[in-house]
């Protein structure tokens, strides 16, 4: 968010007049709720709002709430999720006496949060984790990449099938693991991993339908950047009724192989015990 207000303002009036209404930020990402804040106070009580924690302790994460609410304009949150769980540390400090999860369970109670969820970088915690709560929401990388060359996301399908949890999808549009050389200046300097080269529409395509056709999520969130949130709400729509066909599917194989090599995410991440 770092564009400056006037374009943050912008961003929002474009997505909310094309039919978007989940917007998802955390403390974590620059100054985005500073910005994020007053470009939604005029449209806040038609949207949903989704805000996260990496603090796995309650007494942290409550001060980082509050701070939240504050920077964002609101006196709730539609979703408030724990962030990047990823070890068997993350797991057990959070769900353990004085855990962020004794929190949200309260505020949950009392209506401060509407919903409560995760995101996870290990598929593995987030199965750990659905086995202790019920969680509203997951949010996990549904990416053809990951899933064609490690099975990443194989068993979030079969959870979601399970329990029936609002899936949020991300990564989809994502190629590769960054490599040294590349040039991160240019049109992705906020995304930590490299997206599609936006000249590859029909590799995109392909990639969003592989998403959201093979993998199961509800809803696709894009990249951070414009280009790409402009690309998945123009096309998203086609993504999900029109299904993924033979030569989409090869093409993503072909690309697959020149990409093996880098991905961005592992199916061990976490060090979980086998």
């Amino acid at each position: 968010m770092k564009d400056g207000q006037n374009a943050s303002d912008r961003y929002v009036a474009w997505a909310i007049e094309r039919g978007v209404n989940y917007f998802d930020v955390a403390p974590s990402y620059g100054d985005a709720e500073e910005k994020l804040g007053p470009s939604l106070e005029p449209y806040r009580k038609n949207v949903y709002l989704a805000c996260k924690t990496m603090e796995r302790l309650r007494v942290n994460a409550e001060k980082e709430l509050s701070r939240s609410m504050e920077l964002l304009k609101t006196d709730y949150f539609d979703v408030y999720q724990m962030h990047a769980l990823t070890t068997p540390q993350d797991v057990e400090l959070a769900f353990g006496p004085g855990g962020v999860m004794e929190l949200l369970r309260d505020l949950k109670e009392k209506g401060v949060i509407r919903k409560v969820g995760i995101t996870a970088h290990s598929e593995t915690a987030a199965l750990n984790c659905l086995s202790m709560y019920p969680f509203d929401t997951v949010m996990f990388p549904t990416n053809w990449m990951l899933h064609m060359g490690q099975g990443i996301a194989t068993q979030m399908k079969t959870a979601k099938e399970d329990q029936s949890f609002g899936y949020l999808g991300i990564k989809a549009l994502v190629e590769r693991a960054w490599q040294e050389g590349d040039d991160r200046t240019g049109g992705y300097p906020k995304s930590w991993c490299k997206p599609i080269d936006a000249g590859a529409e029909a590799l995109r395509i392909a990639a969003m339908k592989y998403a959201l056709q093979r993998l199961g999520p509800d809803v696709l969130v894009p990249p951070g950047n414009f280009e790409c949130l402009s690309f998945m709400v123009e096309h998203v729509d086609a993504c999900f009724s029109t299904p993924l066909d033979t030569r989409e599917e090869a093409l993503l194989k072909d690309h697959y192989e020149t990409v093996k090599d880098a991905p961005f995410f592992q199916k061990n991440n976490g060090d979980w015990p086998e």
